[in-house]
């Protein structure tokens, strides 16, 4: 296969994975307005280890359940699976579009949380990237009026988590991809099991095939993600993720009659172009640099059992 084609398969798989990124949040939303997210997240996540189980036996329990840095694993367990819970919290009360869009900001607060808890240079035109991201996020925090409302400020506690996640797993960078997605996955199913004494509704089987389908759904988007980034740069197929925002916008109105409004449609550009323009520095650094990878990678999509992982990462 040439390059060329390489990297239009790469694009092309990175755009199938986002649509079922999209499709899993869209799953979600619907399915919690009717069970909690404890149930959400726990037969989800069974539901992804069953599936995973082949993957794990394979590359051997042992490399899987004593990873390196296991401390840090951890830390990386609690935030992710507490992201994904309150991914879950904000759709019910905030349209899905407003949701993704503040979650999208992540590699935005990402530039800033490298600086203050890692102690990274951050040369100029980062932080004007950033500051332009800051100003998109301002401007999504009340899309529908709802500024600074408890669902809002919720949805923004959950963007700084995603940063955090890529911070974590910028660190656990040598960590094989399945060892990382059956400790998140491992991760979300403890918190689900933890929050069903605050709530549970028995599903109907239909019903039960849908939460178990969101598990998968969101570990095959996960699949083609990562299949993506073995076929081509990170740098090439990375733009693409945000072609989000434009599904999020689109099931949104299809599905539950959400009508983006101006200002968080002038928040998203924002976000967006932010987020491109901190790409292309990223890119730019990586070559100065002889092709290491960059500092403050790009967002993966934040859904599934694997969570958000930086989209230069390859296994």
């Amino acid at each position: 296969m040439t390059a060329r084609n390489a990297s239009l398969l790469g694009i092309a798989t990175m755009l199938f994975g986002i649509l079922l990124f999209s499709l899993n949040d869209v799953m979600g939303k619907w399915l919690v307005s009717t069970y909690t997210p404890g149930q959400l997240m726990l037969v989800r996540s069974a539901a992804a280890l069953l599936v995973l189980a082949p993957f794990i036996l394979k590359q051997g329990l042992r490399r899987t359940l004593r990873p390196e840095r296991p401390g840090l694993q951890w830390l990386r367990v609690a935030i992710g699976a507490s992201e994904s819970t309150l991914f879950y919290v904000c759709v019910v009360y905030l349209p899905l579009a407003d949701t993704m869009t503040l979650w999208m900001a992540a590699p935005v607060w990402a530039v800033l949380l490298a600086a203050l808890l890692l102690g990274e240079k951050v040369e100029p035109a980062r932080w004007a990237a950033a500051g332009l991201g800051f100003l998109g996020v301002a401007l999504a925090l009340a899309p529908s009026g709802a500024s600074f409302s408890p669902p809002a400020l919720l949805a923004l506690a959950g963007s700084l988590l995603f940063a955090g996640l890529l911070i974590a797993g910028r660190k656990l960078r040598g960590t094989p991809d399945v060892t990382l997605v059956a400790w998140q996955t491992f991760g979300s199913l403890l918190l689900g099991l933890a929050l069903l004494p605050f709530g549970w509704v028995t599903p109907t089987l239909r019903d039960f095939g849908l939460l178990a389908l969101l598990g998968i759904v969101a570990l095959l988007g996960h699949l083609c993600v990562t299949r993506s980034l073995k076929l081509a740069e990170a740098s090439v197929v990375a733009p693409y993720q945000y072609t989000f925002i434009i599904w999020a916008l689109l099931f949104g109105w299809l599905f539950f009659g959400d009508w983006p409004t101006l200002t968080m449609l002038c928040g998203a550009a924002l976000i967006v172009v932010a987020g491109l323009a901190l790409i292309l520095l990223e890119r730019r650094s990586a070559r100065l640099e002889g092709g290491r990878l960059p500092a403050t990678p790009p967002a993966a999509p934040r859904q599934g059992p694997a969570s958000a992982r930086p989209a230069v990462e390859k296994v």
